[in-house]
């Protein structure tokens, strides 16, 4: 890791954003290649003063990003782009809302920990008993028009207050993370073409039965076990789909 590039811990820009975005930098530019080992998340936590898990949630969001693989016990490694698979992705929202000057906003409906019921319990390969699951719902909107709308759960395992300043604008990988003793490294996405429901249609502002994008996600450790699930519904009238072929080229 180079010796100029540093961290703002003053920026309104979250820390691990940061992180996660200059490990992603150092590896397009070649200084980790495909198959090396990312430094220790300890070796990671004193280059730029800060903690542990601060380096561990923007791990999480690049092996969520494919750019790295965690094995347990070993380490993380960098992952060799796939060049020969197509990957679609809806248009990153903050990037082209930042593109078009317009202003946009994420903001947190509701985050609570509720027992899972039968349909969660399935989802996550759940035994019989108790279980808490971490939920959380989304909205964002530019200029004041709402367009996605975004509900999350995870498997609840630390005892720890839900703060809202953490919980804003998360990624469910980052939850994970932060809020479980999972480890997140892999991910698989569903993308359907769904109308949007009475529910969906009055929280987004639109007409029932508008075109929606419905992308779910389930979120696997290194056993495979699902610790992490979303339903993201995107306007069909103001989202895209783009496919990129190989991480190099993602700005």
């Amino acid at each position: 890791m180079q010796e100029g590039e540093a961290i703002d811990k003053n920026s309104v820009i979250p820390i691990y954003y940061q992180l996660a975005k200059l490990i992603r930098e150092q590896i397009r530019r070649g200084e980790f290649k495909p198959g090396e080992a990312l430094p220790t998340e300890i070796e990671i936590a004193n280059r730029y003063e800060i903690s542990r898990m601060t380096v561990r949630r923007s791990i999480a969001e690049l092996v969520s990003e494919g750019m790295v693989y965690a094995l347990q016990g070993k380490g993380t490694f960098v992952a060799s782009p796939k060049l020969d698979n197509v990957v679609f992705e809806l248009n990153n929202f903050n990037r082209e809302m930042a593109q078009r000057g317009l202003n946009f906003k994420t903001t947190l409906l509701q985050a609570k920990i509720l027992r899972a019921d039968d349909e969660l319990k399935e989802r996550f390969r759940l035994g019989e008993g108790t279980h808490r699951i971490l939920h959380f719902r989304t909205v964002t909107a530019a200029e004041d028009e709402r367009l996605s709308l975004e509900n999350k759960y995870i498997i609840y395992t630390k005892s720890k207050p839900l703060l809202e300043s953490e919980l804003n604008d998360p990624t469910l990988p980052g939850l994970i993370a932060s809020h479980s003793d999972y480890l997140p490294v892999s991910a698989k996405k569903v993308l359907k073409a769904v109308v949007a429901t009475n529910e969906e249609a009055a929280l987004l502002g639109i007409a029932a039965g508008s075109p929606l994008f419905l992308v779910e996600t389930t979120v696997f450790d290194p056993d495979l076990k699902p610790v992490g699930w979303s339903k993201s519904i995107y306007r069909g009238d103001r989202y895209k789909i783009t496919s990129y072929d190989g991480w190099y080229q993602k700005e």
